[in-house]
């Protein structure tokens, strides 16, 4: 049963710098909450977190939470995630006083009971459909209340206290605890096996998100999905693929490297015709599901068509850096097989056709990769083997362990040899670390070619040390 939290209690984050922490504290302070957060990053979230009046430990010891008693006449709710382990010095003391632990999850579940909201759940898109949804919301004068797991442009903050009736959260499968949610509309992009560390099959995650959809008033799903299509009975469905048998759907018109044209299905009926401008399929079916939710919380189409001309897709999601030396440098958060194969088709479509939202465009795709867990690279060494083909010049960075132990015979150079014995001819060249990366990017790249950095791990930081 979801907990309700009485605006005068205090709440302390560790680990408040988080992508999904930050967004949490930042509503929380404009609601007036007394706000405090401990991480050792100095890193730009932090200090504006600092700026909006969070009050920051930099260091996580049991002195901070002894700090946040003395300065509250009441104890403090303390929000932690799933990375902070039993033995955070924080989060040990505060167990010692007896603190109310909220888990991340717990805080959001609370914030999706007090208002009418939109969750955006599923393996892949999540970001950037909850992106487009709170974007959409946003044109149309909605003014919604958002928790997104990345930057949302239009915002420039994946947090944001709205005024208005809806709020837009992202909601995160990979620990199970989205079936803490009771949302007025669940949206579901897709079902695919992934995060191995918590499921132990796909079965293991159907039932999960089963879960979650019994426990929304309303579910819109994706009938391009076959395991969405095999396992659901959502109020709604949208696709690109079909305009018969669904509620919604998108048919596309054209397929450019820097946006889609398509029109636009209610019932089977068109209501018109439609542009954005991001590449790739599906991007499309992202912005689809988008203007369906809204649609099913009753926004009419006339007033969403021109803002989709308007849509940008969150920070890390095909994201460019800058121009080094006539290369032109894309971050993108890929780190599954689809997801890789989707940004690298994305990316050829920019070279094949000439068409591109970068300054100029591509002749030829230098890819970078960072596998991201041992567990996951071991469970699909393969499929990404297979994804990792779709370029001219290949590239990877060791892998993230994030916070894993090593498996053995599992590596970046044993993913090599999996993608070298399917396509001999493809140049794959492995780094021992970032730095070894950032010259192999500098030696191998030339002019006029799409340098695309993919990962959910530091390779991020490749633009920095380029240019550094």
């Amino acid at each position: 049963m979801t907990r309700p939290l009485d605006r005068q209690t205090p709440v302390h984050f560790i680990g408040v710098g988080g992508i999904g922490m930050s967004a949490l504290a930042r509503i929380l302070v404009d609601r007036k909450h007394p706000v405090s957060g401990s991480d050792p990053r100095d890193n730009a979230t932090v200090q504006q977190l600092s700026q909006l009046g969070v009050r920051i430990f930099q260091e996580q010891t049991a002195a901070s939470i002894d700090s946040v008693l003395a300065e509250n006449a009441r104890p403090p709710v303390v929000v932690i995630s799933t990375a902070i382990p039993e033995t955070n010095p924080e989060l040990q003391r505060a167990n010692t006083h007896g603190l109310e632990i909220w888990h991340r999850s717990d805080l959001l579940a609370a914030l999706i009971a007090e208002q009418p909201a939109i969750a955006v759940a599923g393996s892949h898109g999540k970001t950037t459909t909850s992106t487009l949804i709170t974007t959409l919301l946003i044109k149309a004068n909605q003014d919604p209340t958002a928790v997104i797991g990345g930057i949302v442009p239009c915002l420039a903050s994946n947090g944001h206290s709205g005024r208005g009736r809806l709020l837009v959260a992202e909601a995160d499968e990979s620990d199970g605890s989205l079936v803490k949610f009771s949302p007025s509309l669940g949206v579901i992009t897709n079902l695919e096996l992934d995060h191995t560390d918590h499921y132990a099959n796909l079965q293991d995650l159907i039932d999960t998100m089963q879960t979650f959809a019994r426990g929304c008033d309303r579910v819109l799903a994706n009938h391009d999905c076959p395991v969405l299509q095999a396992n659901f009975q959502p109020d709604a469905w949208w696709s690109v693929q079909d305009v018969e048998g669904v509620t919604y759907a998108a048919r596309p018109i054209q397929l450019d490297g820097d946006r889609c044209v398509a029109e636009f299905f209610e019932h089977g009926t068109l209501v018109g015709t439609f542009t954005v401008p991001m590449a790739g399929l599906h991007n499309l079916s992202n912005a689809t599901a988008a203007i369906a939710a809204c649609r099913m919380e009753g926004i009419p189409f006339s007033e969403l068509i021109d803002s989709l001309a308007l849509l940008e897709a969150p920070g890390r999601r095909f994201d460019h850096r800058g121009t080094w030396k006539g290369r032109q440098i894309v971050d993108d958060y890929a780190h599954h097989p689809s997801e890789v194969k989707a940004t690298l088709d994305m990316a050829q479509l920019m070279v094949r056709t000439g068409r591109s939202p970068l300054p100029t465009a591509p002749k030829r795709l230098l890819a970078v990769f960072q596998p991201h867990r041992y567990s996951r690279t071991q469970q699909f060494l393969d499929a990404f083997a297979a994804a990792l083909q779709g370029c001219d010049l290949l590239i990877l960075a060791p892998v993230y362990a994030a916070g894993e132990d090593p498996l053995p015979g599992i590596s970046s150079a044993a993913l090599a040899s999996r993608i070298q014995a399917l396509k001999p001819e493809l140049s794959v060249n492995v780094a021992n670390d970032l730095d070894d990366l950032s010259a192999l990017v500098q030696r191998l790249s030339r002019e006029d070619d799409l340098v695309l950095a993919m990962g959910a791990g530091d390779v991020n930081s490749l633009w920095t040390r380029l240019t550094s």
